[in-house]
């Protein structure tokens, strides 16, 4: 039986979701990294200070993140995927149309803390609605394609945002943002419920989704609770050290190039593609790494950490990035490392719904992106000021070359085994392994 006859079989609906949640996340990059293209123009138009004024717009941004995503996280779980993603999106739209009235970089910096905060909804409600419609043999290659949103919505801004500035003025780039996030509410709306709860979902296709059959629902846990969990402080640690060197590549790659390449507004555009395109092949390429393993008779043990590491070392290449003279050799070099970036993210996402039933795992994703957040934090006030004082990047690629295998290294300290955790009135319990050995 082909697996076209499968997928016939058992319905696509649930590809349709994964496709929502790719447009969102898509956005939700595009609102993130305009401001990043814009700003050696806007440093230039409106005379910010240079290093130290931009890393105090993008500290403020991942504040407002590193608060908002424990918080959407609980409300998620809360109130419920559909309703808290709607709203938190019509939110951060309306703080990308805040943009345009600022020119300061101070204003900036309040309308990035309003972006910020909406925007930390994305990943625990899309997170939470892989759990809701994909059986975890999926939800790796689900939570990739979605994932990979952010890459295209990377690709996307350099093409798009230095066409609007120079043809309509800066302006022009965060109502195109803005508009987005109103378009997608009108179709999530009336096409987003729970897979029990979807009329007209084929019995078969549901089925399939509800196949976990160790996966139950619990009671609701406090986040300290959860944090008892050497699972959860495996995500939350993964999260810290890892996600500020995303931050960096998102924030200061523009800059970078600008600096070292000698690129202005105009020429940033191809660089930059090039980039988030192999990013793009990185997210999902580390999804279905893991999926493929799982998929040829592999335990979720071995599948997920075996893409941990192959991942964690085509990051390692990037230590001698700024030696290298040639600008797209040296593009390449940190394409590959975002990508393998976004490789292991989409694998550490899914390791929260190998371990934790689905009424947690938003609550679980948003501590882990809050943490996430806060190395960002220290991390970008640590660039803002070596810039300041060197203006050289070499030490920042190092640290990112660094990172991944470390924290993959904690990680099999903290869970040698993959498995299912138990969430019951009595307390924490360990559950049955995920991989069932």
């Amino acid at each position: 039986m082909t697996t076209e006859h499968v997928a016939r079989q058992i319905g696509r609906y649930r590809w349709v979701i994964c496709l929502l949640l790719f447009a969102n996340t898509a956005n939700n990059y595009l609102d993130r990294q305009m401001l990043g293209i814009l700003a050696p123009k806007l440093e230039e138009l409106y005379h910010w200070p240079k290093e130290i004024g931009w890393a105090r717009i993008v500290i403020a941004f991942q504040v407002a993140y590193a608060i908002g995503l424990p918080f959407f996280g609980r409300l998620v779980d809360r109130f419920g995927t559909r309703a808290t993603y709607a709203w938190a999106t019509i939110f951060w739209g309306l703080a990308a149309y805040g943009h345009m009235l600022c020119r300061q970089w101070w204003q900036f910096g309040i309308m990035r803390f309003f972006l910020g905060l909406g925007e930390a909804v994305n990943f625990p409600a899309a997170i939470k609605a892989v759990t809701e419609w994909f059986p975890r043999k999926e939800r790796a290659l689900a939570t990739g394609i979605f994932n990979s949103g952010a890459n295209i919505g990377a690709v996307i801004t350099p093409a798009l945002v230095p066409w609007l500035a120079v043809n309509y003025g800066w302006q022009w780039a965060f109502v195109v943002g803005g508009s987005i996030n109103f378009i997608f509410v009108a179709f999530w709306w009336p096409m987003y419920r729970r897979p029990q709860d979807k009329k007209g979902l084929d019995p078969a296709e549901l089925r399939h989704i509800l196949s976990d059959a160790d996966e139950r629902e619990e009671a609701k846990i406090p986040w300290r609770r959860l944090m008892g969990f050497r699972e959860a402080w495996a995500f939350v640690i993964g999260k810290f050290m890892t996600d500020p060197i995303w931050w960096f590549y998102l924030f200061w790659l523009p800059k970078w190039l600008s600096k070292d390449f000698n690129l202005d507004l105009k020429k940033l555009g191809w660089p930059l593609i090039l980039v988030y395109t192999f990013v793009t092949i990185g997210s999902v390429g580390g999804g279905y790494i893991s999926s493929a393993l799982l998929k040829g008779g592999r335990s979720v043990n071995f599948a997920r950490k075996m893409a941990f590491l192959i991942c964690a070392l085509l990051v390692v290449p990037i230590s001698i990035v700024t030696r290298i003279q040639n600008m797209w050799l040296a593009v390449l070099l940190v394409g590959l490392a975002a990508a393998a970036h976004q490789g292991w993210s989409a694998n550490l996402f899914t390791l929260v719904s190998d371990c934790f039933p689905k009424n947690a795992v938003a609550s679980v994703i948003g501590l882990g992106g809050m943490a996430g957040s806060i190395g960002a934090i220290l991390f970008s006030e640590f660039v803002g000021r070596w810039l300041e004082q060197t203006g050289r990047y070499w030490l920042l690629f190092l640290i990112g070359s660094t990172a991944y295998l470390l924290a993959l290294a904690i990680i099999q300290a903290l869970v040698p085994r993959i498995r299912q955790v138990r969430l019951d009135a009595g307390g924490p319990a360990m559950g049955a392994p995920a991989d069932g050995d």
